[in-house]
C-alpha cells in the first residue's frame, strides 16, 4: 500500500523546504568547521592526518582553485557582491524549483556561496584546510563550502539526466 499522495502544490512546498535545509546545513557546517581550523591551525602547520590527507590552513583571495586572485587580492567586498548576485539569481531557481534533488542541490550550492562570502566580508579570504596530496602532487586546498558547492552543482547537473517516476507523471488520468 502506498502513502498518501501529495498535491503538486505539496510537493513543490516541500522541495523548497529541502532546499532552504540544505542552504543552512552548509552555510552551518561549512562555518563551523572553519571556525575549527582557524582556532586549531597556524598559518603554514601541516597536521598529517592520513598518508594522502593533510589539515593545512591556506586563504583563497581569488576564486576557485586560486583564480584570479590578483584581480581580487583587493577587491574581497566586489567578489562578495558578484557571488551575492550569482546567489540571488540561484534563491530565484531555487523557489521555482519542482523537485527535491534540484532544490537540494541548489540549497547546496547556495549554502556553500554564502560560507565563503561571509570569510570574504569577515576577513577578506576565504579559509581552506582541507589538503588532499598524493605522490607530491596536491590538489589546491579547500573546504566544505567548496565541496557543497560541488556536490550540489553535480547533483544539478544530475537532475537534466535523473528523474523520479513522480517527477514525470501527470497528476490527470490519461485518457
Amino acid at each position: 500500500m502506498n502513502g498518501p499522495t501529495l498535491t503538486p502544490l505539496a510537493r513543490h512546498r516541500a522541495a523548497r523546504f529541502s532546499g532552504l535545509v540544505a542552504i543552512v546545513g552548509a552555510f552551518a557546517l561549512d562555518q563551523a568547521t572553519k571556525l575549527s581550523a582557524l582556532a586549531a591551525l597556524g598559518r603554514g602547520d601541516i597536521y598529517a592526518v592520513l598518508p594522502i590527507f593533510n589539515l593545512r590552513l591556506s586563504f583563497n583571495q581569488g576564486i576557485s582553485f586560486s583564480l584570479f586572485t590578483e584581480t581580487f587580492t583587493e577587491r574581497p567586498v566586489m567578489l562578495a557582491g558578484i557571488t551575492l548576485a550569482v546567489t540571488a539569481l540561484l534563491g530565484i531557481l531555487l523557489v521555482r524549483s519542482t523537485t527535491r534533488l534540484e532544490a537540494v542541490a541548489l540549497g547546496l550550492i547556495i549554502g556553500g556561496a554564502l560560507g565563503n562570502v561571509v570569510d570574504r566580508l569577515r576577513i577578506g579570504a576565504v579559509v581552506d584546510f582541507l589538503d588532499f596530496h598524493v605522490w607530491g602532487f596536491h590538489w589546491p586546498a579547500f573546504n566544505l563550502a567548496d565541496s557543497a558547492i560541488v556536490i550540489g552543482a553535480v547533483a544539478l547537473v544530475a537532475t537534466t539526466f535523473v528523474g523520479s517516476a513522480s517527477d514525470t507523471t501527470s497528476e490527470e488520468p490519461s485518457p
